[in-house]
């Protein structure tokens, strides 16, 4: 069964809270960054670096990080997986990065990143922000910003859809695990 949880105003909203959040947590923006998880957490990320831009003038650094080279499942993930560098695109000793992305679940997207970002220097410190946090860690991982909490079963799956790659902005729970084509 698949049903509509978040329609595209509560996604915004969504995401101006979270955009005030990340604001009211920096009193000092001068070191802070947003890095989006390819692929939809670079979109997210996107949209919160505008909105804090427009919201409170605060132009922060936006990257990009792509976790294919660190996944441990990456044979099952894509039959022929494109191996690319883990570039963020600028230099993070000493930032503070909010990593963004869709769904936190087991947590080991996030380790993933943690590893890539490591690879390319020291942060002063790296919060989480993601849209939907659905349980079911296997690792201890906690998000900083959750736009939403949402009860599954361990098949079930979230699926955030965002426009720019999706054409559309909603997330649907997918109750017993149906995919979505």
């Amino acid at each position: 069964m698949k049903k509509i949880i978040v329609d595209e105003k509560s996604l915004s909203k969504t995401l101006d809270r979270l955009a005030l959040e990340i604001v009211e947590r920096h009193t000092d923006t001068n070191k802070l960054c947003l890095v989006g998880i390819k692929t939809r957490g670079v979109y997210i990320a996107q949209r919160l670096h505008d909105r804090i831009k427009n919201f409170y003038r605060i132009d922060l650094p936006l990257g990009v990080l792509d976790i294919t080279l660190y996944r441990d499942d990456l044979t099952q993930v894509a039959q022929d997986p494109q191996m690319k560098g883990a570039s963020i695109g600028f230099d993070i000793k000493g930032m503070d990065i909010v990593l963004v992305d869709d769904v936190l679940y087991t947590g080991r997207t996030v380790r993933c990143a943690l590893d890539a970002i490591m690879d390319q220097g020291r942060p002063h410190k790296v919060e989480l922000l993601v849209i939907v946090d659905r349980g079911h860690r296997e690792i201890p991982v906690r998000a900083d910003y959750v736009g939403r909490e949402v009860t599954t079963a361990d098949d079930d799956i979230i699926h955030v859809h965002i426009k720019e790659h999706d054409g559309d902005d909603m997330i649907v729970h997918n109750i017993g695990g149906q995919k979505e084509r």
